[in-house]
């Protein structure tokens, strides 16, 4: 039986979630940015009004403002969203169990032997469009095909509110003619490398010898190629809980960094997030890692092992001391990321409550920052920030 694979891939997610509180939005171009109150930092999710006018993600906020003047900005509250990825997701997993987050905003689906519940696959796909826009008033566009890399395609070829079937006999005319830097998988350095070698669109990629690419690219090279050519027998994994390897946040930059306190700050807000979900699952993680992607596209990683933890505070100074290690001024930085991993078992003691005067102080800073989750599980993750954050001085993302 040839496999059905979807990808539910959620139109411009961050403003879109927005717009379902703020109907006022709908039809104005408006964004997601970094820091709006400051006019400092980023554009992170454009509407497509907006994007008519030019207005692209990673776009520094005056230069949108230039092409748009406006455009209405938001601070990004990242709880909500995650709130409302959860939602999508159990949407999709009414139509099949197999389903794979592969980000925030979009997910494969194994439709395979769907048809006797719910008809052909262009059929399940409106269904599935139809029900998330009815219940969670968001638009999505949906690709189809028989494995998980040409649904992805797919489902980047018609946006907003497209559903496109890519089928391997359509290569030649759907995919192949596309420049090499629009393929899933390809970065621009990658894209630049094969430019060098005369492969510009993804057909000479396709049509390219194997043992070149591997040349040039390293293994990476040789999947790349099936990839072309429309080859990818991976498997869509569900992803539960328990099955949780890390937990991490990155940013792209605004511009080349080369101050470690501004640095600290990025690692400290991407900490935030990264705590926060790691509570939520009730996951202790033995090792802090971080990344550092230079201006030269040169990335590094480092590890650091720690007491099993999921505080804010504990992940937040490992990562301090890994960036402080690795400090290089000399080496501008354009990426910054941290993840907590190597999770212990999420059992944990119970705490009587007349223990409370007596108990550690890591248990007391738990229900701190329990009580702090709380709060922006409420009122929205912009609601409590650490006071370094609250600086006037200027976001670096």
């Amino acid at each position: 039986m040839e496999r059905a694979i979807l990808l539910v891939d959620m139109n411009a997610f961050f403003i879109s979630c927005e717009t379902t509180r703020r109907p006022e939005l709908a039809g104005r171009p408006a964004a997601v940015a970094g820091d709006p109150k400051h006019r400092s930092g980023i554009i992170l999710a454009p509407n497509y009004e907006a994007r008519k006018y030019g207005v692209k993600t990673t776009m520094v906020l005056h230069q949108a403002r230039k092409l748009c003047p406006d455009i209405v900005l938001v601070p990004p509250d990242h709880g909500f969203y995650e709130r409302k990825s959860r939602e999508v997701m159990q949407v999709l997993s009414q139509f099949t169990p197999v389903v794979e987050q592969n980000s925030i905003d979009e997910a494969w689906l194994d439709a395979t032997g769907c048809e006797a519940l719910f008809g052909s696959t262009l059929e399940l796909a409106q269904r599935i469009m139809k029900e998330i826009q009815s219940k969670l008033g968001l638009p999505c566009s949906i690709g189809i095909a028989e494995n998980k890399f040409l649904a992805k395609v797919a489902a980047d070829m018609k946006k907003p509110m497209g559903i496109t079937m890519l089928g391997r006999e359509e290569l030649d005319e759907k995919l192949w003619p596309l420049p090499v830097g629009r393929m899933y998988g390809v970065g621009k350095q990658t894209a630049l490398k094969l430019n060098r070698i005369g492969v510009f669109t993804i057909g000479q990629l396709a049509a390219s010898k194997p043992e070149l690419l591997s040349d040039k690219l390293g293994k990476w090279g040789n999947e790349l190629h099936r990839l072309a050519n429309g080859i990818d027998p991976s498997p869509v994994l569900p992803h539960a809980i328990d099955e949780m390897k890390s937990i991490g946040r990155s940013t792209t930059l605004s511009h080349d960094l080369t101050d470690l306190m501004l640095a600290k700050k990025v690692i400290l807000a991407l900490t935030d997030e990264v705590g926060s979900s790691a509570r939520k699952y009730k996951k202790r993680g033995r090792t802090i890692q971080i990344t550092i992607k230079y201006s030269d596209f040169k990335t590094i990683t480092r590890q650091k092992k720690i007491a099993a933890t999921f505080l804010t505070k504990d992940i937040y100074a490992a990562g301090a001391e890994l960036l402080k290690e690795n400090w290089n001024p000399k080496q501008p930085i354009r990426l910054l990321g941290i993840a907590i991993t190597n999770f212990e078992s999420d059992e944990q003691d119970q705490i009587s409550f007349f223990d409370f005067s007596t108990e550690s102080g890591q248990k007391k800073e738990e229900k701190l920052e329990a009580a702090v989750d709380q709060i922006r599980e409420k009122h929205g993750l912009s609601m409590i920030k650490p006071a370094i954050l609250l600086s006037q001085e200027k976001n670096p993302y």
